[in-house]
């Protein structure tokens, strides 16, 4: 797949089919990608290039004949032609919350405690097995009703999001018949009435979840006493990232499967999936993962293949970090919910950009970096690192770990790969670069 990356080509090709009715609507959209996409962290003023643009782009947000699905529309059509080139894609469904505490947000509600105001996103994000992030399937963005005196909360039953995420991962399956989709979820996914549903649809994706539930069987057995009685079909070793002031370490697991039918009318058949830490470290708690699957896992290798899947989940966190740490979406200060829908879009491209930046580095990192770069931006990072200009391309991983070098990372031993914080500091002393480049070859008068 040889997809340029720069600041000006990856947009123009990633939006290349947007249609807001108006071709200035559609170049006003494309600038804002751009310079979103040029300084992630800034405000929508300090992203924009005077104030003139800044008002256009506060007009462009605030326009009500622009619904924020047809922005996102020509991003949903190349994620899904970028999947089709693939035999198994995993589309990775969750929700987060954006809090716009001390705004004044028309249309804005109650978060987890009623005090507290913002909005909840949530998203289909389609990897690769090997993570590489493909993009933003589909999205729910919405805000909570607050509750009445009785205490019940109005609107949409929440839980219908996962259900019609799964639908439309099912509708891509059958358009993409060469290719597997897997449905992952965490604990709030493990819903009965979604399995039912993928049940009725015949599965045309593939379903994965981490199990909330300990379900009765038939007699008195419970769920996942029964499978972990079970005999051991394999184990699985990895190392666990840190995080939360815990220190990276190696986990491994045994690994238990059971195909149990639920008792109830629906009768959905299913597998369970245990893996057990063993031998973990004193004073350590066990990571223990119990899955539930549509699909067969009889032996070690299909079992070790599942929960590799379901680590991949990792990766829509990082797509959520990126997008309210790097892009600060909480602090967009716009005024309306719609406004902040029509942001949240272009800003969902921008993280999917950036997080797979660091994704590919890491996982092909001796491709050609000038496949992702431009030349400027390539000049740029050797200036700004104070290092002579290459007679070749650089690979992809010099690259990043020049940029990430710029915001901060020192790349000693134990650091492993620069992190999407670094890149995206990095990314807009990069730009910076690229800008005063650009503008020295045009012959700009210096001396003024």
């Amino acid at each position: 797949m040889k997809i340029r990356d720069d600041a000006g080509v990856w947009v123009d090709e990633e939006f290349e089919t947007l249609d807001l009715g108006d071709p200035r609507r559609d170049r006003r959209a494309k600038e804002l990608v751009k310079r979103f996409a040029s300084r992630p962290a800034a405000s929508i003023p300090g992203a924009c290039e005077g104030w003139a643009e800044s008002i256009a782009a506060y007009r462009f947000l605030g326009n009500e004949h622009i619904d924020w699905r047809d922005m996102m529309q020509p991003h949903w059509d190349r994620t899904t032609a970028r999947m089709g080139q693939l035999p198994v894609v995993l589309c990775i469904a969750d929700t987060t919350e954006l809090n716009f505490n001390g705004q004044d947000i028309e249309g804005a509600g109650p978060l987890s405690y009623e005090a507290q105001v913002g909005m909840y996103l949530h998203a289909t994000y389609a990897v690769t097995p090997d993570r590489e992030p493909l993009g933003v399937m589909n999205a729910w963005m919405w805000a909570r009703e607050p509750r009445d005196a009785n205490g019940r909360r109005g609107g949409v039953k929440e839980s219908a999001r996962w259900i019609e995420s799964y639908e439309i991962v099912a509708e891509q399956a059958r358009a993409l018949p060469d290719t597997r989709l897997v449905y992952v979820a965490d604990r709030e996914g493990d819903i009965a009435a979604l399995m039912q549903r993928a049940q009725e649809l015949g599965e045309p994706a593939d379903w994965l979840m981490r199990s909330q539930h300990n379900r009765a069987l038939k007699g008195e057995a419970s769920l996942w006493e029964t499978v972990h009685a079970s005999e051991v079909l394999g184990h699985i070793s990895f190392v666990l990232p840190g995080r939360s002031g815990q220190k990276a370490r190696e986990v491994r697991q045994e690994l238990r499967s059971q195909r149990v039918t639920l008792p109830g009318r629906a009768g959905v058949t299913l597998t369970c999936v245990e893996a057990y830490e063993v031998d973990a470290p004193a004073g350590v708690k066990p990571v223990i993962w119990r899955l539930v699957t549509n699909r067969e896992a009889g032996d070690a290798h299909a079992l070790i293949e599942l929960v590799d899947w379901y680590r991949a989940r990792w990766e829509i966190e990082m797509f959520f970090n990126v997008l309210k740490n790097a892009c600060r979406v909480e602090a967009l200060q716009l005024s309306q919910m719609e406004r902040v829908e029509k942001a949240l879009v272009l800003y969902m491209v921008v993280s999917w950009r950036i997080a797979r930046l660091m994704r590919v580095g890491r996982t092909c990192p001796e491709l050609d970096a000038s496949l992702f770069f431009e030349p400027d931006e390539i000049h740029g990072a050797h200036v700004l690192c104070k290092k002579a200009r290459p007679k070749k391309p650089p690979t992809l991983n010099q690259m990043i770990r020049m940029v990430g070098s710029l915001g901060g990372f020192l790349g000693r031993k134990s650091d492993g790969e620069p992190g999407a914080k670094t890149l995206w500091i990095g990314m807009q002393r990069v730009m910076d670069a690229v800008i005063t480049i650009q503008i020295l070859r045009d012959g700009y008068d210096t001396s003024v």
